[in-house]
C-alpha cells in the first residue's frame, strides 16, 4: 500500500508532485493549509482496491447510507478533485483536473453525493499566507508604502534625464540652425550677408528674415540694403506733419515705464501747443503722487509756460477736473512712472478710459532691447492707444530694436526726443535720419560684433527648420 504525504507552496505545485510520483490516476485523501503551503495526502488506486477488499461487507453496505446522509449537508464547491470509497469509485477512480473558480455542470451532481474537501484560492508561489481582514490590510499598505519610495527613489533619476533631453533637443535644434544658415550661405550669399547684418544691426530674426525672403533673388549686394531700407521705409507708420497732432488737439495722457522721460516730454509738447495757440488754450495735469518732486517740477514748465498745473489723485478726481477743462484746446496729463511689469499699468489704463475721451501716448526707450520693448508694448496697449514717442535717440547705439518693435507692433511713430532740452529736443521722424541710424552696424571690431559663424546661433533655434525651408 503507498500511501504518501506531499508539501507545497501552493495547490497546484503539490497536485504536480502527487501526479509525477503516484500517476495522473491518483487518490487525494486530505488537503490542508499548513505554515509554509499545502498539504496533501494521496494514494495510487492499488492501494485504494486492497483497502477496499479488506473491508467487512456490513461495512461495505453501510457505505452507501452514509454517503447518502453526507449529501443532504450542504458543502462548499471543490473544484479540483473528488474523492470517494463507493465501489463505484472503486472501478473507476475519479480524479478531474483542478480548474479555480469553474462552476461543475449539473451532470456531475450525482458524484458530489461523497463528502468533499475544500480546496485554497490560487496563489502564487511568491504570495504570502495571510488569514485575516486587518493583514490584508497592513500588507496592502506595506506594499503601497514601498512602491511610494521606490518611485521617490526615481523621481530623481526621471528628471535629471528629462534634462539631460532636454539639453540635447537643444543642442540639436542650433545644429539645425547652422545646418540651415549654411546650406542658404551656399545658396543664396547675398541673402544670408544681408540678413546677418540686420541681425547684428539689432533688427530681429523675426522681421529680418521676413523680409530677406521676400527680397528678389537677383539681386546685388547694394541693390538689396537698398532694398530692405525700401522695405522698412514702407512698413513704419509715423506722423505726416505736426499739425496732425497739435491742430487736432484733445486729452492724451504720457504713460510709459520708469524713467524714460514722461514729465520733460509733456513740457515739450506742452511748448509747442503755446506757441501755436497760447498759453490759456492749454492746460497740464499730474498724477504722480509718489516721486519726490515730481510734481514741483511740472509746476516749474507750467510757470515758464504760464499754463496751470493741476494735480489729481484719483478717478473720480481726474473726471471732475477734464469736466472743468473742457473748454481747453488741449490738456496733458503726465502719469506716474511704474515698471510694465506692476500690476498698476491696468488699473492705470483702466482709470484713463473710465474718465472720458482720453488718448495715450507711449514712450519707448530708444537704448531698450527689442525684447524690454516689446513687453513695454504688450503691457500698455489698448484701443486708445494714440502713438509712440521714441526717447533717448541721443544714448542709443542703434536704433533698430525700436524700430523694429514698432513696424512689428503697427505703432504710430508721433515725435522723436534726443535731449533734455525743453522744447528744442523733440521733433518729428525724420524717416532717413531713422533709416541709416537703424541700418547702421557699430564702427570697428567690438564685444558685441557677430562672427560669421555666430550669425546662425543668434537666429532662434525653433525656426530653424522654416529658415531652412524659405531659403532652400
Amino acid at each position: 500500500m503507498t500511501v504518501k504525504r506531499f508539501f507545497g507552496a501552493s495547490a497546484r505545485e503539490c497536485l504536480r508532485r502527487v501526479k509525477d510520483e503516484l500517476g495522473p490516476d491518483a487518490v487525494v485523501i486530505s488537503n490542508k493549509p499548513v505554515d509554509n503551503g499545502v498539504e496533501i495526502v494521496a494514494m495510487t488506486p492499488d492501494s485504494l482496491d486492497a483497502i477496499s477488499q479488506q473491508a467487512t461487507a456490513p461495512r461495505a453496505a453501510a457505505a452507501p447510507a452514509s454517503s447518502a446522509s453526507s449529501a443532504q449537508k450542504p458543502r462548499a464547491r471543490d473544484d479540483d478533485y473528488t474523492v470517494t470509497l463507493s465501489p463505484a469509485a472503486r472501478k473507476a477512480p475519479v480524479v478531474r483536473p483542478w480548474t479555480p473558480y469553474e462552476t461543475a455542470p449539473a451532470a456531475a451532481t450525482a458524484q458530489e453525493s461523497s463528502p468533499r474537501l475544500r480546496p485554497l484560492p490560487p496563489r502564487s508561489p511568491t504570495e504570502r499566507d495571510v488569514s485575516s481582514a486587518p493583514q490584508v490590510a497592513s500588507s496592502q499598505r506595506s506594499a503601497a508604502e514601498q512602491a511610494l519610495h521606490a518611485a521617490v527613489e526615481a523621481q530623481p533619476a526621471v528628471t535629471e534625464l528629462r534634462d539631460e533631453m532636454r539639453v540635447i533637443k537643444s543642442l540639436l535644434e542650433r545644429q539645425l540652425a547652422g545646418f540651415a544658415w549654411g546650406e542658404m550661405a551656399r545658396d543664396t550669399p547675398v541673402r544670408a550677408l544681408l540678413l546677418g547684418e540686420m541681425i547684428e544691426a539689432g533688427f530681429s530674426g523675426q522681421l529680418a528674415r521676413r523680409l530677406v525672403q521676400d527680397m528678389p533673388e537677383d539681386m546685388n549686394l547694394d541693390d538689396g540694403r537698398k532694398w530692405l531700407k525700401a522695405a522698412v521705409n514702407r512698413r513704419l507708420r509715423t506722423l505726416p506733419t505736426e499739425s496732425d497732432f497739435i491742430d487736432r488737439g484733445g486729452v492724451y495722457a504720457i504713460v510709459g515705464p520708469t524713467g524714460v522721460g514722461k514729465t520733460t516730454t509733456t513740457a515739450k509738447l506742452a511748448a509747442r501747443c503755446v506757441v501755436r495757440y497760447g498759453a490759456d488754450r492749454l492746460a497740464l495735469l499730474t498724477t504722480d503722487g509718489y516721486r519726490i518732486g515730481a510734481q514741483e517740477q511740472l509746476r516749474i514748465y507750467g510757470r515758464i509756460l504760464g499754463v496751470p498745473v493741476f494735480v489729481v489723485r484719483d478717478g473720480e478726481d481726474l473726471r471732475r477736473t477734464l469736466a472743468d477743462l473742457r473748454d481747453k484746446h488741449m490738456v496733458l496729463i503726465d502719469t506716474v512712472g511704474m515698471s510694465q511689469r506692476d500690476r498698476m499699468v491696468a488699473e492705470q489704463a483702466a482709470m484713463l478710459m473710465r474718465s472720458g475721451e482720453v488718448n495715450r501716448l507711449l514712450l519707448l526707450n530708444a537704448g531698450s532691447r527689442g525684447d524690454t520693448l516689446d513687453d513695454v508694448v504688450r503691457a500698455y496697449a489698448g484701443e486708445d492707444l494714440a502713438g509712440c514717442i521714441m526717447t533717448k535717440v541721443d544714448e542709443a547705439t542703434a536704433l533698430a530694436p525700436a524700430l523694429d518693435c514698432i513696424v512689428r507692433h503697427g505703432l504710430t511713430l508721433s515725435y522723436v526726443a534726443n535731449g533734455q532740452r525743453v522744447p528744442e529736443d523733440l521733433h518729428l521722424p525724420n524717416r532717413n535720419y531713422l533709416l541709416h541710424r537703424a541700418f547702421k552696424v557699430g564702427a570697428g571690431d567690438t564685444a558685441h560684433s557677430l562672427r560669421e559663424e555666430e550669425v546662425a546661433l543668434a537666429i532662434s533655434p525653433r525656426s530653424s527648420s522654416a529658415l531652412g525651408a524659405s531659403f532652400a
